[in-house]
């Protein structure tokens, strides 16, 4: 499952192609040097899944879709769900494979429904989304017409997540590898040509939050795009919330900066024309426990007698979506 060579395919033809070699060694060593004691079940799961032929894929709709010629009958229903299963948790969704509803913890496309629309076309755009989880969103980003999209994440899991969702979507122009945004920097000028890069819900884990905006500005071709979701406080500019331990229960929340704020970090940062296109408080029907996620999630995190405040007494998530443009 460690092979990554399908990321030439991926980005052949596109003014990064030049990069996919570095970007498979790098993919490559980081799977190999970061062993994790789950592998050989999340193995035996992806080999399990089913074979069924697709008939129709659908990746323009909230739960992103893969459909067969004839319904699947409720044995083979739950031998699907059970190897799905074996991936728990599914953090990013929705998506709907032959009649089974993968029902993950976010919502995922009420953020995309929420962003969407303000983006610059993404018609034959290459993507770099930069803590892409499972691929949710890449499926999205080839739904409304990106040429290629690449996906960025340490967390194995949601690789191994990918690959099973991926036998059955069968896309040759999206890919998840297992690195941080921080480790493309040491691949060369050749990285710097995506059209548009996505940062959702990293911002606040960086320790150096100004690092990270250098680190995608860098990624980006001149005139390219920066969609930026993250954490945000109401304030102005010199407004920022520095969590004393924990955030909402995560222990790595660094900086949970104003808007104001954070569009003039972006400023200093390389971009301009940088706007707030969505401001959203989090809610408990956008982030939620369910059978696919069975951890603790939003509702645990929020104080029992003031859902207004997480409980360790800060501002309950309010989150941001901002657009901005790498400078010439």
């Amino acid at each position: 499952m460690s092979g990554f060579e399908c990321i030439h395919r991926v980005l052949e033809g596109t003014p990064v192609s030049g990069i996919a070699p570095a970007l498979e060694r790098a993919a490559t060593d980081a799977w190999s040097a970061r062993s994790h004691g789950d592998r050989a079940r999340w193995y035996k799961a992806i080999d399990e899944l089913l074979e069924i032929p697709v008939s129709a894929v659908d990746l323009d709709r909230d739960a992103v879709r893969v459909a067969a010629a004839e319904p699947l009958d409720g044995e083979m229903l739950s031998t699907l769900q059970r190897s799905l299963m074996a991936l728990h948790p599914w953090r990013k969704g929705p998506f709907e494979l032959f009649g089974l509803v993968v029902d993950a913890e976010w919502r995922s496309d009420r953020k995309w429904a929420r962003i969407a629309p303000h983006l610059s076309p993404l018609a034959g755009r290459t993507v770099l989304d930069v803590g892409s989880g499972n691929g949710y969103y890449l499926y999205r980003m080839l739904g409304a017409g990106a040429a290629a999209a690449v996906g960025v994440d340490p967390t194995q899991l949601f690789v191994a997540q990918f690959r099973a969702l991926n036998r059955y979507f069968a896309s040759d122009r999206a890919i998840v590898l297992p690195l941080r945004g921080e480790d493309l920097g040491a691949l060369g000028d050749g990285i710097s040509g995506f059209d548009t890069v996505f940062s959702m819900g990293i911002y606040y884990h960086r320790r150096s939050p100004e690092d990270h905006l250098g680190e995608l500005a860098a990624l980006l071709r001149p005139g390219g795009e920066l969609v930026l979701e993250t954490l945000v406080i109401a304030g102005d500019e010199d407004d920022e919330l520095v969590p004393e331990n924990r955030y909402a229960r995560m222990r790595n929340v660094w900086s949970v900066p104003s808007v104001p704020r954070l569009i003039g970090q972006l400023e200093s940062s390389g971009f301009q024309d940088a706007r707030c296109v969505d401001l959203c408080v989090t809610t408990t029907e956008e982030q939620r426990r369910t059978d696919w996620m069975t951890f603790e999630s939003l509702s645990d995190c929020l104080h029992p007698d003031d859902p207004s405040l997480t409980v360790e007494g800060y501002p309950a998530p309010l989150r941001a979506g901002i657009i901005a443009t790498r400078a010439a």
